[in-house]
């Protein structure tokens, strides 16, 4: 391991005259590109760093414990060396998970997709409840929230709405979300105060650049017609919906939110990308499908991830067993604990599959 680390140290410094070199920053692809690897490496670079100087500390606090003959001393250094001890053992442990295969996808923005599953109207309502929750976790990550699509109920709720959000690691943090989130409650729509159990499905895509999604124009149905529901005259009575077949796979991509023709095509086609991306992964790793399925992050959408017990004032996460008793705050954004408790959990079932 520490010949891996020193080797990744090195790339490291070798990175630093690179992003410096004024011919290398005229070439602003090529820079961008190298700035993002030295990013990544930072953190293990710098843990890295702090274990060879703990390192250094105890194997020299040893050298003088075997040539002292001072009791106070003795017991100076000997405190010493379990202090070093105990930090070498916490600094290998993260450096072991520092080293783990990192998801290509992890700092990439994603398109979020919710749509209201049994239920009915109180469906549709939990659907916007999840909406809030997610652009709320955005706006407290400092990261940007866009709608894309939506189909809105006449009480509020969304039978589907799709978004995009935009930020460092974004997918990193929200690729747990996939799957069916249950909610059990007693519906506004419900006068006899009985408690409704309903579901919502959300996928969590991450968004594909250009370059990474080949999309052939002749492979592409484009229809065009007028919006629906709200909006404004404008929006109802010119052709600025659009609606994108793709023809190879059948995926079909719809947006009428913007009053401009042009600005709905493009988001319908960040939308059909990330589905084309997130088809040719499934694709790449179908031989994967069984080692997938025993991790948390498997974004498999029929799974049952979640649930959300107003009576109880409870959110729990049935893949981890999880249970947190601050479901109003929870819904209200404060996503962190959930989420880092799910990536801990995700890399203890790395490390066990690493060093098996």
């Amino acid at each position: 391991m520490i010949e891996k680390l020193q080797s990744i140290e090195d790339h490291y410094l070798e990175l630093e005259q690179q992003i410096s070199d004024p011919a290398v920053i005229a070439r602003q692809d090529e820079w961008r590109k190298l700035t993002k690897e030295h990013a990544h490496l930072t953190d293990i670079v710098t843990v890295f760093r702090q274990y060879k100087q703990v390192s250094a500390d105890l194997e020299e606090a040893k050298e003088l414990l075997a040539e002292s003959t001072d009791e106070e001393m003795n017991s100076f250094l000997k405190e010493e060396i379990a202090e070093n001890t105990e930090k070498i053992e916490d600094l290998t442990e993260r450096l072991k998970v520092l080293l783990l295969p990192r998801d290509p996808n992890d700092e990439k923005d994603v398109i979020v997709e919710i749509r209201a599953g049994t239920g009915g109207e109180e469906a549709a309502l939990f659907a916007a409840d999840l909406l809030r929750m997610y652009t709320r976790y955005a706006e407290r990550q400092g990261w940007k929230a866009e709608i894309i699509s939506d189909n809105a109920t006449d009480i509020g709720g969304f039978k589907e709405v799709i978004f995009a959000i935009e930020g460092t690691g974004a997918y990193s943090r929200l690729k747990f979300e996939s799957g069916v989130h249950r909610v059990q409650r007693v519906p506004t729509t419900e006068s006899g105060g009985r408690i409704h159990t309903s579901a919502a499905t959300v996928a969590v895509l991450p968004e594909a650049e250009d370059v990474e999604v080949e999309i052939d124009a002749n492979d592409l149905r484009i229809d065009v017609f007028c919006s629906s529901g709200p909006g404004g005259q404008s929006v109802n009575t010119t052709q600025s919906a659009v609606r994108i077949t793709h023809l190879p796979s059948g995926i079909v991509v719809s947006c009428q939110d913007e009053k401009s023709q042009l600005k709905n095509k493009e988001k319908a086609m960040r939308v059909l990308r990330a589905r084309l991306y997130e088809k040719a992964q499934e694709e790449q790793q179908a031989e994967l499908a069984q080692a997938r399925k025993s991790q948390v992050g498997s974004g498999d959408r029929s799974e049952r991830i979640r649930t959300y017990n107003f009576p109880q004032g409870r959110v729990t996460d049935h893949r981890i067993g999880l249970t947190l008793y601050k479901l109003e705050q929870f819904l209200d954004g404060e996503l962190d604990e959930m989420v880092d408790a799910l990536i801990t959990n995700e890399q203890a079932e790395l490390l066990k599959k690493v060093e098996q």
